[in-house]
């Protein structure tokens, strides 16, 4: 093997002196005759037509991405879109990529990105007469460890349920589709069909031959030097040509988006990273087959190798000790000129995964190599992209952060275009929203969670998966330091937040599973805890705004579908898209009049204060928004001794009647001011305890203390989970979104379709209504073993797919497990019978009647109802 790796490196050095083209850079092998073709399609486009200096919409960038958009928008019928690119069409990270195009995503909602993207260059040669060098030989995960093929099951039910096709495989059927495999270590396979892999440069070409055909205008050499809003929300876009006044700009500027973004004063957190993969020359047995080879994905070697032409082309990620940050570009700016160009090849840093690879494919060992490209590619500290309108700024958009851009760019273009086109989007892709980010993302954030990312790109996708990288951030609440030894945590837009708590005996720290695992006892003794005494969480990371001026109810009666609560009151309110999909859950605190408070979850911050902002800019009305997510942390109480332990600390009256279900009031908590609202997700009795960051800790330690005869303790956000799906509460997010209408997800009583508000989405209802339902939000108990629901997986009745559950948790008070389920309204009754696909295995579930356990205020309610009948 030593003298096998040796000769590689002599013939790559040798090969690469060979392949140098203009200015050094290799050249590469793939499609050139479809290419060429492209290129001279491509020569009508310079800058000597005519320029325009107006547009609906401007996009900055010509990768695959941005003129994906562009020929959307126009083919949508948008007219005036302008493509302004830097240098020239695919300059950056397209030109070079290895083109991979598959259906499969571990996530949800991107397998409709993927779909929609290859059924899109399905077409498009036929649609502008541009071949695009689209390959669908269908592609197969290998699995070669037993969790490995646990993990296969998992990813299987959360795809029965999508239209595309996937099958788990023997070892005998992924020989016939790739014979030239070692099958020793390969124990089953994930195939999807259709699957493959096309030519990014024509791919591009092809969509900016459509996007000209329906009337966008593309300029190449034109480079954005600034950009400048104006003050009815339209943007100067400035080049050294001239100056295009749009109505929106859109960012899809690849690894350059940092500087676009500096231009307006964001600081995007992308990076590139190196990226290397390597193609062969001729291999005999390659040449001898009949057909063409699938796309395979070696997990556990983390690479994915495919046919190119008569040999191979393979690319590994390396580990994260190993792999190169172009970081520089983050602190410097990418190199004036740089499009076309790689950087210098790297053989030993990958060498671990070559090694691996001709293990698997033992026809490796003999190839010659051709080239070996190692360019960049853009990484977001999650991986995955950032799509959508941006919070702070009007009408700037982003398409940027693609680690894999070639199969993201069609279903992408697509998504938003729809979007911008309609005012909302067409389906749920919140964890794409660039919102999720914000100012804790600074540089060595980045580069930590960069580095993570691409080395755990062929990890074990486990639920609940945590990933530590760059943690903490800056963002911790008055409580993280007394309670980050004591539990394991988990992160939630920047936050540390416990999940669950340790005591002596436990079998402590992170230990992801894909059944039961170490966390399953202590989240039972929390759940108990709060049932029966008393729990403290920490609550912090909910954004938080503050919304006052003179048309803050009139804006708040628009945005939502509910009423707004009286002064000293709270509510559950929804803000609704214009269709009537529910694009945000809020709990509303009327704090004086015409002073709100709203609260959201952790991870719709910034989604939910956008939404806000652009309406506050449409409709012209008076208010101030402040956000004080920062500024405020929150501890929640919960239990039936909760009000003792308040009790304990205030001189306010915390009884049943002094301090009622719903309402608002500023105490003193053990020599500290605090905003109390009787509320709890928990569905016990409880409050939430609003309070500077810098008080957080003296009032949690005030608790702790006079709690100690009580049975206080900590319980997380497992727990909570377990308790709220008890009681039936919904999770926005889960059981509700933007995939989903309110009257579906069984929110009616928050919906008030009789106010006089015209509020967002009401007109949609009242016809949704009117058409009847199909589908509606169950509640169902599952009969499982050692495993339990979380949501996303496939329901089945009579050997068919009816629908799919939104999130489910093991209930402690009935020893049951309990999920809430889309179903067909037929199937929906009461009692009916269906089955829930949990790792390979279909379980017994039925409909029952919610909730499982009533709330502390309905029972107390129907307490007090018996007592007036005894």
């Amino acid at each position: 093997m030593a003298r096998i790796l040796n000769l590689i490196r002599v013939q790559l050095r040798r090969d690469l002196a060979s392949c140098r083209g203009v200015a050094g850079q290799p050249l590469r092998t793939i499609s050139c005759t479809s290419r060429k073709q492209a290129e001279q399609s491509d020569a009508s486009s310079v800058l000597g037509k005519r320029w325009k200096d107006t547009a609906e919409t401007v996009i900055i960038g010509g990768g695959c991405v941005g003129v994906s958009l562009a020929y959307h928008l126009a083919k949508a019928g948008m007219k005036d879109v302008v493509l302004l690119e830097k240098t020239e069409l695919t300059a950056g990270s397209t030109w070079h990529a290895a083109g991979l195009t598959t259906y499969y995503h571990p996530g949800i909602n991107l397998k409709k990105i993927h779909h929609d993207s290859i059924k899109l260059y399905e077409t498009l040669e036929a649609e502008t007469g541009q071949a695009v060098g689209l390959h669908q030989p269908g592609s197969i995960r290998i699995a070669s460890t037993p969790i490995r093929v646990d993990e296969m099951k998992y990813q299987m039910t959360r795809t029965h349920w999508h239209v595309t096709e996937q099958y788990l495989m023997g070892p005998e059927k992924i020989q016939e589709l790739f014979p030239l495999l070692n099958m020793d270590k390969v124990l089953a396979g994930l195939y999807t069909p259709g699957d493959g892999h096309i030519d990014p440069y024509s791919l591009t070409m092809a969509l900016a031959a459509g996007a000209r055909m329906y009337g966008a205008q593309i300029y190449n050499n034109a480079p954005v030097t600034s950009l400048k809003p104006t003050s009815d929300g339209k943007w100067d876009v400035q080049t050294s040509h001239g100056t295009i006044r749009a109505n929106r700009i859109v960012n899809t500027a690849g690894f350059w988006a940092r500087e676009v973004g500096k231009m307006i004063g964001f600081e995007h957190p992308t990076i590139p990273v190196h990226h290397q993969y390597i193609v062969t020359a001729t291999i005999p047995e390659v040449k001898a087959l009949k057909k063409e080879l699938a796309v395979i994905r070696d997990l556990e070697g983390s690479y994915y190798l495919r046919q190119e032409r008569d040999g191979l082309l393979f690319g590994p990620y390396e580990k994260m000790e190993k792999m190169v940050l172009q970081d520089s570009w983050v602190r410097d700016g990418v190199p004036p000129g740089f499009g076309k160009e790689l950087f210098e090849s790297d053989l030993d840093r990958i060498m671990e995964h070559v090694e691996k690879a001709m293990e698997m494919v033992p026809v490796l060992k003999k190839a010659d190599i051709i080239n070996i490209v190692s360019g960049p590619i853009t990484y977001t500290p999650d991986l995955l992209p950032m799509v959508g309108p941006h919070c702070g700024v009007r009408n700037y958009w982003t398409a940027i952060g693609f680690g894999y851009g070639i199969i993201h760019a069609g279903g992408i273009g697509k998504f938003l275009s729809e979007w911008i086109t309609n005012g909302e989007p067409p389906y749920d892709l919140i964890e794409c929203d660039p919102n999720r980010y914000g100012k804790w993302t600074d540089v060595p954030f980045i580069c930590a969670k960069a580095r993570e990312s691409y080395g755990f790109n062929n990890v074990v996708g486990y639920p609940k998966e945590e990933r530590f990288a760059g943690r903490p951030t800056c963002r911790t609440s008055g409580v993280y330091e007394l309670l980050k030894d004591k539990g394991s945590m988990g992160f939630h837009a920047g936050w540390e937040q416990p999940h669950w708590f340790y005591k002596p005996g436990d079998d402590i720290g992170y230990k992801p599973s894909f059944q039961r695992t170490n966390w399953f006892g202590p989240v039972g003794r929390e759940c108990k805890l709060v049932m029966e005494k008393v729990g403290v969480i920490d609550l912090t990371p909910f954004g938080k705004f503050i919304v006052k001026g003179k048309d803050s109810h009139k804006l708040l009666d628009r945005l939502f579908a509910n009423t707004m609560p009286k002064v000293g009151m709270t509510n559950i309110s929804h803000m609704l898209t214009p269709s009537g999909k529910v694009y945000a859950e809020v709990t509303i605190t009327q704090l004086a009049p015409g002073r709100f408070l709203l609260i959201t979850g952790s991870g719709s911050e910034l989604h939910d204060l956008r939404w806000i902002e652009t309406e506050v800019a449409q409709g012209g009305y008076d208010v101030d928004i402040t956000n004080v997510t920062e500024d405020i942390g929150v501890l929640g109480i919960a239990g039936p001794n909760s009000r003792k332990v308040l009790q304990k600390l205030t001189n306010e009256d915390m009884s049943e009647a002094g301090f009622k279900f719903l309402h608002c009031k500023s105490i003193q908590l053990a020599g500290k001011p605090v905003r109390a609202i009787r509320i709890s997700y928990t569905g016990e009795l409880g409050w939430e305890l609003y309070t500077d960051q810098k008080d957080l800790a003296a009032v949690y330690l005030a608790m702790m203390e006079a709690g100690k005869d009580e049975g206080i303790d900590n319980f997380g956000t497992y727990a909570m989970a377990s308790l709220r799906l008890e009681k039936g509460f919904r999770g926005w997010g889960a059981e509700m979104n933007c995939d989903t209408n309110p009257l579906e997800a069984g929110l009616d009583y928050f919906i008030k379709l009789n106010k006089s508000a015209d509020f967002i989405g009401k007109a949609a209802l009242r016809e949704i209504k009117a058409k009847g339902l199909k589908r509606k939000l169950s509640y169902i108990a599952v009969n499982t073993d050692d495993i339990d629901p979380e949501g996303n997986e496939t329901v089945w009745h009579n050997g068919k797919v009816v629908g799919n559950t939104t999130s489910g948790a093991y209930s402690y008070s009935s020893q049951q497990s309990l999920a809430f389920a889309y179903l067909p309204l037929e199937l929906s009754t009461l009692g009916q019978k269906v089955e829930v696909e949990l790792l390979g295995k279909k379980y017994p579930a039925n409909v029952i009647q919610e909730p499982l356990i009533h709330t502390e205020p309905t029972r107390t309610r129907l307490q007090k109802k018996a007592q007036s009948k005894a």
